[in-house]
């Protein structure tokens, strides 16, 4: 005969072994649509650029990698690439760093209608951005047309340079690059703010002591999306860049479409994704140390 004690573990074991098998059960589907959809066709569009196949078979060859890294053209769009992504991240940060400092730490009624100001381009479909921006700051454009109004002469345009998809995608990324420092400012307390000020310490010195050590992961994680984000942005740059050279998912759409060269369009693509993957090593990280720090 069985003790009592002996049934509760038994039935305990059992609660959670069913509990986990739920667990499981409910993640599966997402778990299994995540290989399906994204892990597959990495490791399928690897395999493509390093394999090809002929009569003799499947042979291994790194041909068209070689091809991307010895053509002057796939370099030049490679590094026009890393530096709209930099300068972007870049001012990102310089303009929504103090717009999310001012909309954690503001008590008036004007902080709304700053964050609803920042918030607007979410709702505007990059596509409408990129128009009004050429309508704005294009040729003839309304700038343009303002400044021969008062006698002034035009401007350079950005428009069909690399500072257009720069202009654009900073406007583009404002909204959510403010909202996760705003979440990241929210773990900053308001009782360590007021203290140090009631020690003397100046706005530098709080931002410095105070602010940035606590919110250091968050801008990690803020920095990782935006740097994903832009580098394999294709609509702003397709209709804002220059057309030589041109940013990454222009020219791969352009490799795949006109020159019809698939395997050459799909190592492209997987050297975006290396690149990529790098960028987001860094969010996963933060993760983890965030997970280490609750625990």
């Amino acid at each position: 005969m069985a003790s009592p004690d002996s049934n509760v573990r038994k039935d305990g074991f059992a609660k959670r072994h069913g509990r986990g098998l739920t667990g499981l059960l409910l993640v599966a589907a997402p778990v299994i649509l995540l290989g399906w959809l994204i892990i597959y066709p990495i490791f399928n569009a690897v395999a493509r650029t390093l394999f090809v196949n002929s009569d003799a078979g499947a042979s291994f060859s790194l041909d068209t990698y070689q091809r991307f890294f010895t053509d002057s053209y796939s370099l030049a769009n490679l590094w026009l690439t890393l530096w709209v992504t930099v300068v972007c991240a870049a001012l990102l940060m310089a303009i929504c760093l103090p717009l999310a400092l001012y909309l954690r730490f503001a008590k008036s009624r004007i902080a709304a209608v700053v964050q609803g100001l920042a918030l607007f381009p979410m709702f505007v479909p990059s596509v409408i951005l990129a128009y009004a921006l050429i309508r704005t700051i294009g040729p003839n454009g309304g700038v343009d047309l303002v400044l021969n109004a008062i006698g002034l002469p035009k401007i350079n345009s950005p428009y069909l340079t690399p500072w257009g998809p720069v202009i654009g995608l900073v406007w583009d990324n404002i909204p959510l690059t403010t909202l996760m420092l705003v979440a990241g400012l929210g773990g900053v307390s308001d009782n360590a703010v007021e203290a140090a000020r009631d020690a003397g310490a100046r706005h530098v010195a709080l931002l410095r002591h105070i602010i940035l050590p606590q919110i250091g992961n968050a801008m990690l994680v803020v920095l990782s999306f935006t740097v994903l984000s832009i580098f394999s942005a294709f609509t702003l740059p397709y209709v804002l860049g220059p057309a030589s050279p041109e940013m990454m998912g222009p020219f791969m759409q352009r490799t795949f479409s006109q020159v019809q060269d698939t395997r050459m369009a799909v190592t492209q693509a997987v050297i975006t994704f290396v690149i990529c993957a790098g960028f987001g090593a860094f969010y996963v990280r933060s993760i983890a140390k965030n997970r280490e720090a609750r625990q």
